[in-house]
């Protein structure tokens, strides 16, 4: 199995996974055709893709989803309170799941899971390929015992660390913005995100990446220190999503 990203922060989101001959797209917060560029850096035909997943219905993570699915004829999984916002122009595209039920799609098995966030249905996702699990928790106010459960003994795991709490109290948003980035609705904090790592087995984690980092309201030598103490690991092998370029192709290997 392998996963790559092709941006991740507050102006595009979008991630990909394959294993055998599936390749998943995990939103797509970019235009199509920005969407298609990224994925030419990474090497990959857009035409090769088996199917998009989406996450939750903001424009960060699903602004190029209609587009996508229509050019190259593509599923479109969501929970129904998700498909309810997607362009009812691609209604016989769509394919409703129960974010408590497990489901495939060819080589790839889907794990959902519900997460506190102010959308309709928000879903999160663990998928595996039988030897292999990889973990995805973004756009997340809070930890709950079900995100604990699931996250629990994965190979690979894309975490949110959002913002540093003190940033985004001295920073430039509005009253209304901070308190709904800082909510139980909104997005994980470092601290949140470093504290989840220390409670869950992390035991066989081959890559951790930190995810949707604000660049407002964090950076990346405020959040890696964190995370690397909750793991007992050197700074440098915690990774970074960048907003521009994503990162490189990630591989996992059989234990």
């Amino acid at each position: 199995m392998r996963f790559a990203s092709l941006g991740s922060g507050s102006r595009g989101n979008a991630t990909l996974v394959t294993s055998g001959q599936t390749t998943l797209m995990i939103d797509c917060g970019f235009s199509a055709r920005e969407a298609d560029k990224r994925m030419q850096r990474l090497g990959v035909d857009p035409r090769s893709l088996s199917a998009i997943l989406v996450t939750h219905e903001h424009a960060d993570h699903m602004a190029g989803v209609r587009v996508m699915a229509r050019k190259y004829e593509l599923p479109v999984y969501a929970t129904p309170g998700t498909a309810g916002c997607l362009s009812a122009d691609i209604s016989p595209l769509i394919r409703p799941f129960n974010c408590h039920e497990r489901f495939a799609v060819d080589d790839i098995e889907v794990e959902p899971f519900p997460v506190p966030h102010d959308a309709r249905e928000p879903s999160q996702f663990v998928f595996g390929n039988g030897a292999q699990r990889l973990g995805l928790l973004t756009d997340v106010g809070s930890i709950t015992p079900l995100i604990e459960d699931t996250l629990s003994g994965c190979d690979a795991l894309m975490l949110e660390a959002n913002h540093d709490v003190t940033m985004l109290e001295q920073g430039e948003y509005p009253p209304h913005l901070k308190r709904r980035v800082g909510g139980k609705l909104g997005h994980l904090n470092n601290v949140q995100s470093a504290s989840l790592l220390a409670k869950i087995n992390t035991q066989k984690l081959q890559h951790i990446m930190a995810m949707h980092i604000s660049e407002k309201n964090n950076c990346p030598s405020i959040a890696v220190p964190l995370l690397a103490e909750a793991l007992g690991c050197k700074h440098d092998w915690i990774g970074v999503a960048d907003q521009e370029a994503g990162f490189d192709w990630l591989e996992l290997k059989n234990h």
